[in-house]
């Protein structure tokens, strides 16, 4: 799982295709495409909407999904809003229809191992990193990437620390930008949430079947108080984020 990550192939747009397939959505609340394509301007073809899930959880891996768009032909795609605010069977229904809608897709995924070991920071560029080059492996190179938040996870720092050590590479060269609350507004990046979590939810549903006691089929790793009087009473598990404080506060 460490090294996991799974792509929808890139596809040659097709604008005909785009729009047969696709419906709008104006209804307030739901992302459309308006700021993707306010980058046009500024040469802009192929974007790469890109979010993360996972990132708070104490069990399993962080996962970062990417959906590319033709800024040029595509339309909207109904229903798709950001994977917390839908309920799993919409995220399982919609989910491939977002890889049938983007010109390619990707989820890629760090180990809760490679969190323990480079931090949670890292673990998110390498699962970032996973996913940009199965998305070049497919053919497309996205123009720039649209991230969700306000810092920039996905490209190595411009000079780290004296007291780190170089990150090695490879990593994604393209530009990135960075926007707060994109996965509410921009469709592409809504549309990456839905992949990311509807990936690392079946992770975790498998691993529930392996070590069925934390209940990961329920929380999907995340830190309910029923999770973490398991790790109490019978310790972390393989899959737990040992460097992190999976108890909680102490109890009186």
């Amino acid at each position: 799982m460490a090294s996991m990550a799974t792509s929808s192939k890139g596809k040659a747009p097709a604008k005909s295709k785009a729009k047969s397939t696709t419906k709008a959505k104006s209804s307030l609340g739901f992302p459309t495409l308006n700021i993707e394509r306010s980058y046009l301007s500024s040469g802009v073809r192929l974007l790469a909407g890109v979010d993360e899930v996972g990132r708070g959880a104490l069990a399993g891996p962080v996962s970062v999904g990417i959906a590319v768009v033709n800024l040029e032909e595509h339309g909207l795609l109904a229903d798709v809003r950001d994977s917390k605010l839908l309920k799993p069977e919409d995220r399982d229904r919609l989910e491939p229809l977002v890889r049938e809608w983007a010109v390619a897709s990707a989820v890629g995924h760090a180990s809760s191992r490679e969190i323990d070991q480079i931090g949670i920071i890292a673990a998110l560029r390498l699962a970032g990193t996973r996913a940009w080059f199965e998305i070049l492996e497919g053919g497309i190179t996205p123009d720039m990437v649209l991230l969700d938040g306000s810092h920039n996870w996905l490209s190595p720092d411009v000079q780290a620390s004296l007291f780190d050590s170089p990150d090695p590479g490879p990593w994604c060269e393209a530009p990135v930008q960075t926007r707060i609350k994109a996965d509410m507004s921009c469709l592409s990046v809504a549309a990456a949430s839905v992949l990311a979590k509807v990936a690392r939810d079946r992770i975790m549903v498998d691993l529930h079947s392996e070590i069925p006691s934390y209940g990961w089929n329920v929380n999907k790793g995340y830190a309910t108080s029923a999770h973490r009087d398991v790790i109490r009473s019978q310790g972390p598990s393989v899959h737990h984020r040992t460097s992190w404080n999976l108890t909680g506060p102490d109890l009186a």
